[in-house]
């Protein structure tokens, strides 16, 4: 499997570092900078989803997990780990190597120049800085999170649909699976906003609702 992965991501231009266990990946993560992460949910030595849950505590590099077909438990708590995105086993060597370039190319691209700063009620966004801060409080999210809350800040007031977002966050469309990772990456996102996590509200079968927070205060006022 680790040689399968190394493959796909070489001939496609990435230069791969391999290594077998959660140890060796840790020293590894703590002593060179990487651009994106593959790790198997299996992992040896420590559960996948435990050490992405480490690296996601110090680290906002992409994360790629890599699953079980069968079950979906293990997606699901790869997302909720702080993964950005997943592959199931067996999977198409190409389609991770095209995942991977899509989710490093967001990463290189996720602050260009002059980017506008978004301002919701209490809610101010950077994305060029990647800073965000509810009142006074800083916010620290991942590079999917921030895009996801970026995506939705945008619209605040409208419903963005579950296409909307993958097609912003993560440049898939709509897939298999899909509508499970915004899911789990709003729940991420709803847990770092706390007690403001009712700003984010879903919209059944349509997609999601970023509350427009100066309109919702002058109506909180009457």
């Amino acid at each position: 499997m680790l040689g399968i992965v190394a493959f796909a991501l070489e001939t496609q231009g990435f230069e791969a570092v391999c290594v077998h266990n959660a140890e060796q990946a840790g020293a590894r993560l703590r002593a060179e900078h990487f651009d994106l992460l593959v790790l198997d949910v299996t992992l040896p030595g420590a559960s996948g989803v435990q050490f992405c849950e480490r690296v996601r505590a110090t680290s906002d590099v992409p994360i790629i997990m890599l699953t079980a077909r069968t079950t979906e438990q293990d997606r699901i708590a790869g997302l909720l780990a702080g993964a950005d995105d997943y592959v199931t086993k067996p999977f198409s060597p190409r389609e991770l190597a095209l995942r991977a370039q899509a989710i490093v190319r967001r990463t290189r691209d996720r602050a260009p120049s002059g980017e506008q700063v978004l301002v919701n009620g209490p809610l101010y966004i950077d994305p060029t800085r990647r800073e965000v801060r509810v009142g006074q409080r800083r916010v620290q999210l991942s590079e999917v999170e921030l895009r996801l809350l970026v995506a939705l800040t945008r619209r605040a007031g409208q419903v963005v649909t579950w296409a909307d977002l993958l097609n912003e966050v993560w440049a898939t469309g709509e897939q298999r699976g899909g509508r499970d990772m915004i899911k789990t990456t709003i729940y991420r996102l709803r847990q770092h906003l706390g007690a403001e996590r009712e700003w984010i509200t879903a919209v059944r079968g349509t997609g999601y609702l970023m509350t427009r927070l100066d309109e919702q205060r002058r109506l909180d006022q009457r």
